[in-house]
């Protein structure tokens, strides 16, 4: 993830005298780390996890740091959030006997080491510590793990879907969506009621076109990639668990029947095979585990060998969803990204297929 204020400078908008980003056509950049802090403090300092249940006292204390990156960027009312963020908060408990007598206080920290929107749609891990290791503070930090992490995980999942939404910047989008328009769009409108009825025709057959470009809330995706090899050795390699195993370092489970189902990514990706004719055709269908339920994409691989040892992977992925079930709106941009780096980069890289 590139650090805040890091972007390329021809997507970042520069400030304007009016403090306008027209359209927003142009990349709105705002530090969210800040506000981050704020979130966190305010959720999880000072929180009951346990008030005498099994004659434990435990609760939160404070968010002792932050530390990472955090923004939000917007462009045309478009979110897409960008974080890795680490945590620590402390905590204190005390166990108490039958009749109420303090036997222990103990004190610890519970760490957050990676909060990543990468990782939106997976809790993070978590880690409890405590002072005092003995067989009473034991039972404090078992206690904790047992009701205070479902509860810091719940805040966690609040601040995901917060990023999703905008963070800091939602309030000004709402703003903006709700101010009255200008003089210059009635101005607008106005022209529109004199245009005559062919071109309303043309304007009518436009808007027809568009829709066969997929469904509302989905998008396509089509990339042409040039290796140095055989049709069948690539063909061979997408259809090859041990292969996919080897260049992208994580789990695959892969069938080579029609019908057949797959599993790559350490199972992030799940789907079955549609058709396949080998060394020319693979179409599968693609679903990613951080969808939204009942969404499924269709993968369509062209394999074109112009010359010996030059070939051609056409790639058609249509109906991927604009938002994942948690509502970032970055899964088309991380799905084309991930095509590119994760399978056709990696490999060339590993089997030499660079040109």
């Amino acid at each position: 993830m590139a650090k805040y204020g890091e972007g390329d400078k021809r997507w970042i908008v520069e400030d304007r005298s009016d403090g306008a980003n027209v359209h927003n056509w142009h990349w709105a950049e705002t530090d969210c780390l800040p506000w981050s802090k704020t979130f966190f403090t305010k959720s999880l300092s000072d929180l009951i996890i346990l008030d005498g249940e099994g004659n434990l006292h435990i609760k939160t204390n404070k968010v002792e740091k932050v530390d990472g990156e955090a923004y939000v960027n917007v462009r045309k009312g478009k979110i897409i959030p960008g974080y890795e963020i680490s945590l620590t908060l402390s905590w204190e408990g005390e166990a108490k006997d039958a009749e109420g007598k303090s036997l222990l206080k103990v004190e610890g920290n519970v760490e957050i080491p990676y909060i990543a929107d990468e990782n939106a749609d997976e809790d993070p891990e978590v880690k409890v510590t405590v002072k005092d290791e003995g067989p009473i503070g034991k039972t404090l930090k078992e206690a904790m793990m047992a009701k205070g992490k479902p509860l810091v995980l719940e805040k966690v999942r609040d601040y995901v879907k917060a990023m999703a939404k905008g963070g800091p910047a939602k309030d000004e989008l709402e703003t903006k969506k709700l101010a009255p328009k200008t003089s210059s769009s009635n101005s607008i409108n106005s022209n529109a009621a004199g245009v005559s009825k062919e071109n309303v025709g043309v304007v009518k057959e436009a808007k027809k076109e568009v829709k066969k470009e997929g469904k509302k809330g989905f998008k396509t995706i089509t990339m042409s990639e040039k290796f140095n090899c055989r049709a069948i050795h690539m063909y061979e390699i997408l259809m090859d668990e041990n292969r996919w195993k080897g260049f992208t370092q994580s789990n695959a489970r892969i069938s080579k029947e029609v019908g057949g189902q797959f599993s790559i990514f350490d199972g992030s990706v799940t789907g079955n095979n549609l058709e396949l004719q080998e060394g020319k055709l693979i179409v599968q269908r693609w679903r990613f585990g951080s969808w939204p339920d009942g969404v499924d994409s269709t993968v369509r691989l062209v394999f074109e060998e112009p010359e010996p040892g030059v070939t051609i992977v056409i790639l058609t992925h249509t109906d991927i969803p604009e938002e994942d079930r948690y509502g970032n709106a970055t899964v088309v941009e991380n799905t084309e990204r991930g095509w590119r780096d994760l399978i056709f980069n990696k490999i060339r890289a590993v089997f030499g297929f660079g040109i």
